[in-house]
């Protein structure tokens, strides 16, 4: 199954004002009200498509509590001495080695995602696998619902592991897709993964 992404821009909304000249501006806007939104803004994940939903502070503040979004995470937790063995990676049944993973409350399951020429590439994972990588990892037991997600990188050395934002996830997806060249992805995963690793670094220190 591939979910729902827009025309992401780092993960968000964006559309393309008159064009001035030669040239077109691209702006991002809220997808609940139609206004225009700062660069930095809040975001909300659509339960039932698990679709990111660009938002102003308004609807933020008004629609947050809706049955059908979700606020999405705040937190991005660096995860030394994960402990993921290739066997238990195997019954993950993920075919690359980058995804993320997130519990679904519409599915009530945990999904795998992983980027794909279409987007987001999304699969439901068996429940004995994950139960025994949240027994290695307690750290995972944490995981908030439909909010931030399990990021695994096996295609560098040495692998990453951290618990990430929601948006954040969607936004390397969506930067994929945008830069996606040939069969295997080309120049757009050696590019945006070790951009998207360096931004939750950067991230991380100002939460600090």
């Amino acid at each position: 199954m591939v979910t729902g992404l827009r025309g992401l821009r780092r993960g968000t909304g964006a559309r393309t004002a008159p064009a001035t000249g030669s040239q077109a501006v691209a702006e991002e806007v809220c997808d609940l009200c139609g206004v225009e939104v700062p660069p930095k803004h809040e975001h909300l994940l659509h339960l039932g498509d698990r679709r990111i939903l660009c938002v102003c502070a308004t609807c933020w503040a008004q629609r947050s509590g809706d049955p059908e979004l979700r606020p999405t995470g705040s937190r991005v937790v660096w995860l030394e001495g994960f402990s993921l063995p290739d066997e238990l990676w195997a019954r993950l049944e993920v075919p690359i080695g980058l995804a993320f993973f997130m519990y679904s409350s519409s599915l009530e399951a945990m999904v795998a995602m992983y980027p794909s020429p279409a987007g987001a590439t999304e699969s439901e994972l068996q429940l004995a696998a994950w139960e025994d990588l949240t027994a290695l990892n307690p750290a995972l037991e944490g995981l908030e619902p439909d909010a931030e997600a399990l990021v695994v990188n096996r295609i560098s050395e040495p692998h990453e592991f951290v618990i990430a934002p929601i948006d954040e996830c969607y936004g390397l997806v969506g930067a994929i897709k945008v830069n996606w060249e040939g069969i295997s992805g080309g120049a757009a995963i050696e590019r945006e993964v070790p951009a998207f690793f360096a931004r939750l670094r950067a991230r991380s220190r100002e939460l600090r």
